[in-house]
């Protein structure tokens, strides 16, 4: 398994996004404002997940999707360390995330890795089926 970095541009990042956006019921695009990794197994991008900026040393995670195929082999922990890791070097001190009550993986996810719920942070926030979830990341030594 390699997770490397992909831009908005790249045809298999399009396809999970799309993917993902599929499943949830919804429509999206890869977004240019949003650096995106991929994890790769055997030559192909079964997984993706992305990193934008909300506010000075804020990032928030975006469009965490594991392929169906490959769901419960600890990609999506692997794919989130990943991202924590890349919005460290990226200065961020908080990382968010944004999801849905319906996602319950997705929610056990975050919690299990030291995310906890916050207020709302942006304007739209979807009323009662969002949950938004924030932790801080480690301070460089």
């Amino acid at each position: 398994m390699l997770i490397e970095s992909r831009p908005a541009t790249d045809p298999e990042v399009a396809a999970l996004v799309t993917a993902q956006q599929r499943e949830l019921g919804e429509t999206g695009a890869p977004r240019d404002d949003v650096r995106y990794l991929a994890v790769v197994i055997a030559g192909r991008a079964v997984a993706c997940g992305g990193l934008r900026e909300l506010a000075d040393g804020v990032g928030e995670l975006s469009g965490m999707y594991v392929r169906p195929a490959y769901r419960g082999r600890g990609i999506g922990r692997q794919l989130l360390a990943a991202l924590e890791e890349l919005a460290f070097r990226r200065g961020h001190s908080v990382l968010c995330v944004e999801t849905g009550t319906y996602l319950p993986v997705a929610i056990s996810l975050y919690r299990s890795g030291g995310y906890e719920p916050v207020p709302a942070y942006r304007e739209r926030a979807g009323g009662p089926n969002r949950v938004f979830l924030a932790k801080r990341l480690p301070v460089a030594a």
